[in-house]
């Protein structure tokens, strides 16, 4: 039956306040106005920002229906879509591209003005919703929404993919893009150097794969989960170090070991006092520090100048420095064995079980879960 011009009545996981549980419910899902795109939802991962959303660490409106990792195939565009037609298999892209603001005209930034990590909205650019679940609008997460059968984004946040793209693919939509590129894009890892990758989940183990692809000689992984530290060095980390085991802070030991300090630091815990370690760590004279963790809103780096002045460097990334159009290009790469993504799944579970998954998450087993709908 077409459903092209009409309401989808679909299954989703919506949260409809923060720490609690999400609620399978029954939504619809209106179609796609202008320059939007309503997408069949193959599946989804879980991912560290999502339960953030839940912790209230990153600021949403509720109720909301979170996910941001998905690959999906189009089932309807509004009027004015040229990037993409029905049928088409596509990640959405919490992260857009629209193409004309200043970020998406520089080679320096990724960071596209009409994404909503700032305003937060939770709503399409026209101000309004294209969920409704008991009679109330629901809120969208960061343009994507991805824990739903069916979801509608924006034009500018789709990226078309190789039909044949498998569904782990959908982890190129944050969690391994994020690492992988906070090395190789933000940080710029040269051949030969030493680096350090705080915190060993999912987007740490990306950033160590990354680290290893840029040539780094030395990667030191610190976390606390030990039994993560052989998939760990299975993908290029030299050692790992557990910051319980030492009577001492952590960047003090990865000084004495590294000559004074490793090259690169890439923290992707979300803790003011790791990504502090982070930045110590790093050398005095050239040290490089990207910040990827979600802190609390509230919370403030304690930063003494001097560790900038005598010549470190901190940055931020988000979303691997990746811009939209280098999507299907990381697909592609993936397909053709040049980069791997499939480490990362640790379980395939279905739409009922994602608080499993959101708890398996919490609990630090595992890397990611993925929902297959």
């Amino acid at each position: 039956m077409c459903t092209t011009g009409k309401d989808i009545v679909c299954r989703a996981a919506v949260a409809w306040e923060p720490h609690k549980p999400l609620s399978i419910e029954q939504i619809t899902v209106a179609p796609p106005k202008a320059h939007e795109v309503r997408i069949k939802i193959l599946a989804t991962g879980i991912c560290g920002s999502d339960s953030s959303v839940l912790k209230e660490i990153i600021t949403s409106k509720f109720p909301v229906i979170l996910g941001h990792e998905g690959i999906g195939v189009v089932e309807s565009i509004g009027p004015g879509v040229t990037c993409v037609k029905p049928g088409d298999k596509v990640i959405p892209l919490f992260m857009p591209q629209c193409g004309s603001c200043r970020a998406c005209h520089s080679s320096n930034s990724n960071f596209c003005e009409k994404n909503d990590l700032g305003a937060k909205a939770g709503l399409m650019q026209d101000k309004t919703s294209r969920f409704t679940c008991r009679g109330k609008p629901i809120y969208n997460l960061m343009g994507t929404s991805t824990f739903t059968e069916y979801t509608v984004v924006a034009d500018i946040a789709v990226a078309k993919i190789d039909p044949k793209a498998p569904l782990e693919s959908c982890l190129i939509g944050c969690g391994f893009a994020t690492g992988y590129g906070a090395a190789v894009n933000t940080a710029k890892v040269t051949p030969g150097s030493t680096c350090a990758v705080f915190g060993l989940g999912g987007v740490g183990f990306s950033a160590i794969a990354g680290c290893k692809s840029a040539g780094a000689s030395r990667i030191i992984g610190v976390g606390t989960h030990k039994d993560k530290y052989p998939k760990a060095i299975e993908l290029g980390a030299t050692e790992c170090l557990n910051p319980k085991d030492y009577d001492k802070p952590i960047y003090e030991v990865i000084c004495e070991k590294t000559n004074g300090g490793v090259d690169y630091a890439i923290e992707c815990a979300g803790r003011i006092e790791t990504m502090m370690n982070a930045l110590q760590s790093t050398y005095c004279g050239s040290g490089v520090t990207v910040v990827l963790g979600l802190a609390s809103p509230t919370e403030r780096l304690p930063l003494d100048p001097l560790l900038l002045l005598t010549g470190r460097a901190l940055k931020g990334s988000v979303y691997g420095g990746y811009k939209g159009e280098e999507v299907s290009k990381l697909v592609d790469d993936y397909m053709k064995k040049k980069i791997n993504v499939s480490f990362l799944v640790s379980r395939t579970m279905k739409l009922d079980q994602i608080n499993e998954a959101f708890a398996l998450l919490s609990s630090g087993q595992g890397l990611r879960s993925i929902i297959e709908f």
